[in-house]
């Protein structure tokens, strides 16, 4: 055990929102909504729950591991134990704004929330559906009426 003080969890949360998804670098795990909850107990041991886009995601590993190594350098902290959930199931409006224009302007992805199209990220066009199926299963193909652009839409 540590003989200095647990950091507030104000230090964990910023340690995770310091984290990328390894898909969408400058895209912070919190930002996608993937971070449900962190805690610190007074002994210093830190527990975050994530829940992955979908269960089959390859970089669940990677995101682990990731977690574990930014928040035990945090002074305070014993030990680090990261726990994927099964529920609540991921969805596209965990999304945060600054997660939305990160995906558009960095990767011409949209976000579709609901059942709603989702406006092209480079011209706010309509996109229309070219494959249900895109590079991952939380991801299609659709190309924009305006700009001509193929864009990604991640959906839940």
């Amino acid at each position: 055990m540590s003989n200095t003080v647990a950091p507030p969890l104000h230090a964990i949360r910023a340690a995770l929102a310091g984290i990328d998804d390894p898909e969408y670098p400058g895209l912070s795990i919190v930002d996608l909504g993937l971070v449900v909850r962190s805690e610190i107990s007074d002994s210093g041991h830190v527990e975050v729950d994530l829940i992955p886009t979908f269960s089959g995601c390859p970089a669940l590993q990677m995101i682990a591991d990731e977690v574990h190594s930014t928040v035990e350098k945090l002074d305070g902290v014993d030990t680090v134990q990261v726990n994927w959930l099964h529920s609540p199931i991921w969805s596209t409006d965990r999304v945060s704004e600054h997660g939305k224009k990160v995906l558009a302007d960095r990767f011409t992805v949209a976000v579709q929330i609901g059942a709603s199209a989702s406006p092209c990220p480079r011209c706010s066009g309509h996109l229309t559906d070219r494959s249900m199926f895109g590079p991952s299963r939380c991801r299609s193909i659709s190309r924009c009426t305006k700009c001509g652009e193929t864009v990604e839409v991640m959906r839940a």
